[in-house]
């Protein structure tokens, strides 16, 4: 199944981000379940949120690999919805 996690940071995380940034990488392409992923990105440029796209087998290995994921140990997010979603255009 496909799980849209979206996650918006706290206000001012910006180093927060960029200090566990080469962490999260490593392990979205350890884990192997990303499909898509992305920064969202301020009036300013600067990132401020992310859209990952997961292909697991269910919202408990989405909310697992969530938990899991170096942002979150780092307390980066104010918030983070986890919502199935359904690929109509695109790979």
């Amino acid at each position: 199944m496909l799980i849209a996690l979206i996650a918006r940071d706290k206000p001012g995380a910006l180093e927060t981000r960029l200090a566990n940034r080469d962490a999260h990488l490593a392990y979205v392409r350890e884990t192997g379940v990303v499909e898509q992923a992305g920064p969202f990105l301020g009036d300013d440029g600067q990132m401020c949120g992310s859209l990952l796209i997961l292909s697991v087998d269910s919202m408990d290995d989405a909310e697992t690999w969530a938990a899991n994921d170096p942002y979150a140990k780092a307390e980066l997010f104010e918030s983070v919805t986890l919502s199935p979603w359904k690929r109509v255009l695109g790979p």
